[in-house]
């Protein structure tokens, strides 16, 4: 059986990342596995045979298949039915229910995060939060994808969340009503004379569209007599998304140079990608850049990171990223399943490797607006706390992965403090006040240059 016609050529690389695989068909089986075939053929006649209740053989099947894969790594799995719904779902972007990136952590729920703007991040959700009940139904050791389904549902009605969070004494419920989850790729705004852009996932011509907003910035800008004095690109909690955009927004940032390269098991299929100038130059000339990152900032959202950082033209702000540096191929088996398998590694102009260790930014700033950072730091969760990851192959240490975790001497304002102040969102805040204070000093991207 050849699974080479049902290819579909979408590229991806995000929490769920997707690229394009060339392939003749089956890999030829090794002989020397042959018994072990034979080994599993028995143990699926004994438990037909056997077993107390009578089992379906999609159901003994769906489990070896399930087995093989997860003993892999945690993005490289099989998907069919609602698995693979969840996966169109997020390409499409848009459903109707809360709004969270989730995982299954030890048989619980885990929040990544939630997505900006939806009803989770307005019921305030946290990243790091387990779910432990849906509508006083404990949900736990059960199958991922009948909790997200239990939480999707129709826009207006509500469902009942127990949380459990660190830092507080006790388990604490929240009520959240679902809406239509759609969304907004780019969004902008002037502050004073700093623009700020997020780009909440990388999805279809944001390269683009974060070219139009920083026009629509300068135009602002210029209407209240002034220019902008250096621009904010806050990536945080952005989980990913198309490699292609990935490349476009780096390339909207430099002029010429590497942006990332992708290395697989055979030498033959590295790819790089390089600067191009496809928006005719530096479209951002002359401003000092930073950009926002924190541990929900995975994937593409770090190809973008990684390559500013090296080629100097940005500062990176904020906490360690998530540290997903592998690439996913999506394999249809036919209209009903496919593979999800990882393909290769992803690497940052110097030749970092993002796997486990994440981009680490230039100056770390922890989120203290956020009366519960502290504790919630301290339990997220990043690619190399998932269990099976890939190894990064320089050997990371765990010690140098725990140090995002130890408190920062340099701030001791409290989440209190800052209320007072009317700042609601502290690294923001340190990000623009430090642009204002080297305003007309482009240097700040070149001052990484020397650490």
């Amino acid at each position: 059986m050849k699974i080479a016609p049902f290819l579909r050529a979408t590229a991806l690389v995000s929490a769920v990342a997707v690229l394009p695989i060339a392939t003749s068909g089956l890999a030829a089986v090794d002989t020397r596995a042959s018994h072990e075939f034979d080994k599993l053929f028995t143990i699926y006649e004994i438990v037909k045979d056997n077993y107390v209740d009578q089992v379906d053989d999609d159901k003994l099947l769906k489990g070896a298949i399930d087995g093989m894969l997860a003993s892999l790594d945690p993005h490289s799995n099989y998907l069919d039915g609602p698995s693979l719904q969840r996966l169109e779902t997020m390409i499409d972007g848009k459903y109707t229910g809360l709004g969270l990136s989730v995982i299954e952590d030890e048989g619980a729920v885990k929040i990544i995060s939630p997505f900006k703007g939806s009803p989770a991040e307005k019921a305030g959700l946290k990243a790091g939060d387990y779910i432990t009940h849906l509508d006083g139904v404990l949900y736990y050791e059960r199958d991922l994808d009948e909790a997200v389904s239990k939480m999707r549902g129709a826009a207006g009605t509500s469902i009942r969340l127990t949380i459990f969070r660190k830092g507080r004494d006790a388990p604490f419920d929240v009520t959240v009503t679902r809406g239509v989850v759609e969304l907004e790729p780019v969004t902008s705004e002037l502050k004073d004379n700093v623009g700020v852009i997020s780009v909440n996932e990388f999805s279809r011509d944001v390269g683009n569209d974060v070219n139009i907003a920083l026009a629509d910035l300068k135009k602002k800008a210029a209407l209240k007599g002034g220019k902008l004095s250096g621009l904010v690109l806050d990536l945080r909690s952005n989980p990913g998304g198309s490699l292609d955009e990935a490349v476009a927004l780096s390339d909207l940032f430099l002029e010429k140079g590497d942006i990332v390269s992708q290395r697989g098991r055979n030498a033959s299929e590295n790819q790089f990608y390089r600067a191009e100038s496809m928006f005719k130059g530096d479209a951002a000339k002359n401003l000092p850049i930073v950009v926002l990152v924190d541990a929900g900032s995975a994937s593409a959202s770090e190809i973008v990171a990684g390559a500013l950082q090296d080629q100097h033209r940005a500062v990176i702000m904020g906490e360690r990223t998530f540290g997903k540096g592998s690439v996913q191929t999506f394999l249809p088996l036919d209209a009903k399943s496919a593979v999800k398998l990882t393909t290769a590694r992803y690497y940052t102009p110097s030749g970092h490797s993002v796997q486990e260790g994440g981009i680490t930014p230039d100056i770390k700033v922890p989120q203290l607006s956020d009366p519960d950072a502290r504790a919630r730091a301290e339990r997220a969760v990043r690619e190399s706390d998932l269990r099976g990851h890939l190894i990064n192959e320089a050997s990371l240490k765990d010690k140098d992965l725990e140090t995002d975790k130890m408190d920062d001497p340099r701030f001791k304002v409290t989440a209190a403090e800052l209320e007072k102040q009317g700042i609601k969102d502290f690294q923001l805040h340190y990000a623009i006040s430090t642009l204002e204070r080297t305003a007309g000093k482009p240097a700040l991207a070149a001052a990484t240059a020397k650490r």
